[in-house]
């Protein structure tokens, strides 16, 4: 019989133990009192042979709902983009998925090359410096953005836009409990970050000021003015961003942005039910040495042909811990490799028109629920979402979408109380008309 895997045989067993000196396997657990052990049956099904369990487990799996199966207007982070079909087949190269860090650059040419593409678009798209290897995910590439600005700044205060998307703040706060630093959320007006507020709240003590574009709602922020305040207390400014955007929004680092991190899904990276995805981290070179994680860099070897090695390491794993920026011990290169493929596969140009068809498609949205009588209730320049109010609770319309095939919007009131029966619809580059124009009758015959 054909085995996926090779099970042990009783003899296998007993080797085992006569190799480390035991009678049994109940003796390997004799330090365990018996009092404490358990002695009934566990609450799981009998064994299934192999097709019996395979067929239960795709009938399992066919009850969930995805975005192959239903139209998505969901967003809020993760959102439902065009994957060029090389992706999946360059990502499942053995070379690449097997491949961890590439300590030995000798026989890791072609994984360093890959990262060293990934950071010189990403470093391209963001109008920075520089870009690290990638990590582990948007959140964590604020948080770590907001720790380098209070050791750089040796201040202990970091202003955070409430329209920053709440996960991430929730991630800063983490992070800032253990190193004692102090987070202020800085009130939004009209959807965007409150200037006059932000005015009141910095001082000499504020290590950064942190802001997202677009923001959480879809608004795009008045960033240079954001900057200018950072910079007259000098204090850092950074900047969460979803690249997409910036193939036709003007790039933080043209804007005074010192740090712009965010979440490279976007490219190439399927929602996947919450992850894994791949952080970015782009800064100046004044910030190059405490930039957390790695950096690739091009070189020529002694025959004066290009390579790439690993150059600054700045995590605890390479370096003595006191000295360390970061304890994140990985980067995301198969992810990394994923979105380089997907920037690579579209290029400029493409990055231009998807990010070109998000705005052209959430306008049109936003116009057909006004038409429809909805309130949509930011007006500023926005990109990819929409907030609409709604008369009913937002969830059980989500519950009545979902039977016509429809992935409904994010349920704002559930992360801003101010906002009940409000939902930031998303739109794509993927979805079409007809599409949208049935959300709008669907939610217009629900909400009456």
């Amino acid at each position: 019989m054909v085995h996926r895997y090779l099970p042990m045989t009783e003899q296998d067993k007993k080797d085992m133990l006569a190799t480390i000196g035991a009678e049994s396997v109940n003796e390997l657990f004799s330090d365990i009192p018996e009092s404490v052990r358990f002695k009934g049956l566990y609450n799981i099904k009998p064994a299934k042979s192999e097709s019996a369990l395979l067929k239960e487990l795709k009938q399992l799996a066919a009850k969930n709902e995805d975005t192959d199966s239903n139209v998505s207007f969901l967003g809020a982070g993760i959102y439902n983009h065009y994957k060029p079909i090389i992706v999946d087949h360059v990502i499942s190269r053995s070379e690449f998925y097997t491949a961890y860090t590439p300590y030995q650059p000798e026989i890791s040419q072609g994984e360093l090359q890959a990262i060293f593409e990934f950071q010189t678009m990403i470093a391209e798209l963001t109008g920075m410096d520089l870009a690290n290897s990638s990590m582990y995910d948007g959140g964590t590439s604020l948080a770590e953005a907001g720790m380098l600005a209070a050791g750089h700044t040796r201040r202990k205060k970091l202003l955070v836009s409430e329209s920053i998307h709440p996960e991430y703040r929730d991630v800063v706060a983490t992070y800032a409990y253990g190193q004692s630093i102090e987070v202020v959320s800085v009130p939004t007006k009209n959807g965007v970050t409150d200037v006059e507020e932000l005015k009141g709240l910095i001082d000499d003590n504020t290590a950064a000021v942190m802001v997202q574009y677009p923001n959480f709602f879809g608004q795009i922020e008045d960033l240079q003015t954001i900057g200018d305040i950072a910079h007259e207390a000098k204090g850092l400014f950074i900047v969460s961003a979803n690249p997409l955007a910036l193939g036709i929004l003007t790039p933080p680092g043209k804007l005074g942005a010192d740090i712009t991190v965010g979440d490279a899904q976007v490219f190439g990276i399927p929602e996947s039910f919450g992850g894994p995805y791949c952080g970015y981290f782009a800064t100046t070179s004044k910030l190059m040495r405490k930039v957390p994680g790695r950096l690739v860099g091009e070189t020529v070897d002694q025959d004066g042909r290009r390579g790439y090695v690993l150059t600054l390491q700045a995590r605890e794993q390479h370096i003595r811990r006191e000295k360390a920026t970061s304890n994140i011990c990985s980067n995301q290169a198969l992810l990394a490799l994923a979105a380089s493929v997907a920037m690579t596969a579209l290029g400029k140009k493409g990055v231009q028109e998807i990010a070109k068809q998000n705005i052209v498609k959430t306008r049109y949205a936003k116009n057909a629920f006004e038409a429809a009588g909805f309130t949509v209730v930011f007006q500023g320049a926005h990109f990819n979402e929409i907030v609409v109010k709604t008369t009913k609770p937002v969830n059980e319309m989500n519950k009545q979408l979902i039977q016509d095939g429809i992935i409904g919007g994010f349920d704002l009131g559930t992360v801003y109380p101010e906002l009940e029966n409000h939902v930031l619809i998303a739109v794509t580059e993927l979805r079409t008309k007809e599409e949208i124009d049935v959300l709008v009758e669907k939610m217009g015959a629900y909400n009456a």
